[in-house]
């Protein structure tokens, strides 16, 4: 079995994807698996920042903090 498919697109998202290339040699598959990896991040990052908000608001929402604001 071939390790690689064809894929139709329209052409504006391969023009997207020709300018998302770092090099004239870079692959599509490769520009598409840059792109699923940083929404991969992306989607780690808000993870992290729903998971710590609770804390973060615990530490900063203290009357310590409110004292200061009023130095």
């Amino acid at each position: 079995m071939n390790e690689f498919t064809t894929i139709q697109i329209k052409r504006t998202l391969l023009e997207y994807l020709k300018s998302m290339k770092q090099h004239p040699r870079e692959s599509y598959n490769e520009v598409i698996a840059q792109l699923v990896d940083n929404r991969k991040k992306s989607q780690y990052d808000r993870y992290l920042h729903e998971i710590q908000k609770n804390k973060m608001k615990e530490l900063w929402d203290n009357d310590d903090d409110e004292a200061w604001d009023r130095v």
